[in-house]
């Protein structure tokens, strides 16, 4: 491949990662067609690889994907109803003449996540498809974070694009007094996007480039949204005491560093002051819930290694509290883990064993080995180690293990 391919890729992969969402949300707006936004929109990536290294790499690349998917979406729409070409085209260039700084691009992304939570959709389907739609995350890489066969979840996002479509359901942000009962799904949505950066620490995946970024963005504006929801404020604050860490998980040579051994000096100050204010708006609105507990979880953490307090009781209790909140296999694997560190891990490895269906999830082997060290079963520990090594992709996560990095002696 020639240098200029090699930059025309490389601009294309970085438009595609940085404003995919954007633009599906406005291509989309009109249409109410979330299949065509995305026929178009990949028509014009295609014509961006075969274009950019003959002609160079355009001034502003966004604004070009924009029009050359506009024009694509306008042709589909003429070939699908030939009596209404002329319309489709004129609206299509009309699109493009009046919208010169693509500055809604906040708005918009926003809507589309609310067009997603719209009650004619499935809820199983609602947090999947603003991963899809909004943030580009492929079929199988969303299935993963919710742990479903990757056929299953795109089947299932098949026909939630196909309901928006057939119900022209409208591009807006709801009714002030229907947010809070359509919130939820956005904050699981942002979480889960967030998520799945995290797990990526060493930057292998260059299509999840700044793709934590645009959650804590997409965080803080459903805050300005509604800042009287006090889960949008607490997911806000357990992402930010996350993002305080992120220079500190990794060594110089890419080795994964446990947050017991991390260099607290390289953690941002002033990322965790804004996430305990936010935490503290949150509690005075006196309505706990799952992401206000994942945000003192992770404020405890920070407290102490900042003290060299052990808080493994308070640990536990919290994380009892959030696994009333949602049961999940993320949450109850956690949840095992901080009972075994408080001195119960017999108890902790009879938690890990009653979850079901977690035998290829990478984080419960890790857990597994963990808890056995603590058990006193070495041996097992280290082929429980093992087998969590052999399912991550991440080789300084798979040294760690496999060098009894889960121990601590």
């Amino acid at each position: 491949m020639n240098q200029s391919r090699r930059e025309a890729n490389a601009q294309a992969t970085l438009a595609a990662r940085e404003s995919y969402g954007k633009l599906i949300a406005i291509l989309a707006a009109r249409t109410r067609d979330v299949a065509a936004a995305e026929d178009a929109l990949a028509d014009a990536f295609a014509a961006a690889i075969a274009q950019w290294p003959r002609d160079g790499v355009p001034n502003n690349p966004v604004g070009w994907l924009l029009t050359v998917a506009r024009r694509s979406a306008g042709h589909a729409a003429a070939r699908r109803q030939t009596a209404d070409r002329g319309t489709a085209m004129i609206q299509m260039l009309e699109d493009e003449r009046r919208d010169t700084g693509l500055d809604d691009f906040g708005d918009d992304r926003l809507k589309l996540m609310f067009v997603c939570t719209h009650p004619a959709i499935a809820v199983d389907a609602q947090a999947p498809l603003m991963l899809q739609t909004v943030l580009g995350l492929d079929a199988a890489r969303i299935a993963g974070s919710f742990l479903v066969a990757p056929a299953s979840m795109g089947q299932r996002l098949v026909r939630a694009k196909r309901r928006i479509r057939d119900a022209g359901i409208a591009f807006a942000i709801p009714r002030p007094i229907d947010i809070p009962e359509r919130l939820s799904a956005v904050l699981s949505a942002i979480y889960a996007a967030y998520g799945t950066a995290w797990d990526d620490i060493a930057g292998a995946d260059e299509r999840l480039a700044g793709l934590a970024d645009e959650a804590v963005w997409l965080a803080r504006l459903t805050v300005q949204l509604a800042p009287e929801e006090p889960e949008a404020l607490g997911l806000l604050a357990m992402m930010l005491h996350c993002e305080a860490r992120r220079a500190a998980r990794r060594g110089p040579d890419g080795s994964f560093i446990a947050l017991r051994d991390q260099d607290v000096a390289l953690w941002s100050r002033d990322m965790m002051a804004e996430a305990e204010s936010a935490l503290r708006a949150a509690a005075r609105m006196g309505r706990p819930g799952r992401f206000q507990t994942e945000a003192a979880i992770q404020s405890l953490h920070v407290q102490s290694r900042m003290t060299g307090e052990r808080l493994h009781g308070p640990l536990v209790q919290l994380y009892d509290v959030l696994a009333r909140f949602a049961p999940t296999t993320g949450v109850l694997v956690a949840r095992s883990v901080a009972h075994a560190e408080n001195g119960e891990a017999d108890a902790a490895l009879s938690q890990l064993d009653a979850i079901t269906g977690a035998e290829t999830y990478q984080p419960w082997w890790a857990a597994r080995a963990r808890i056995l060290w603590l058990c006193g079963q070495g041996a097992a520990a280290r082929k429980a180690a093992s087998r969590a090594a052999g399912l991550s992709n991440d080789p300084g996560i798979r040294r760690f293990l496999l060098t009894d990095g889960y121990r601590d002696d």
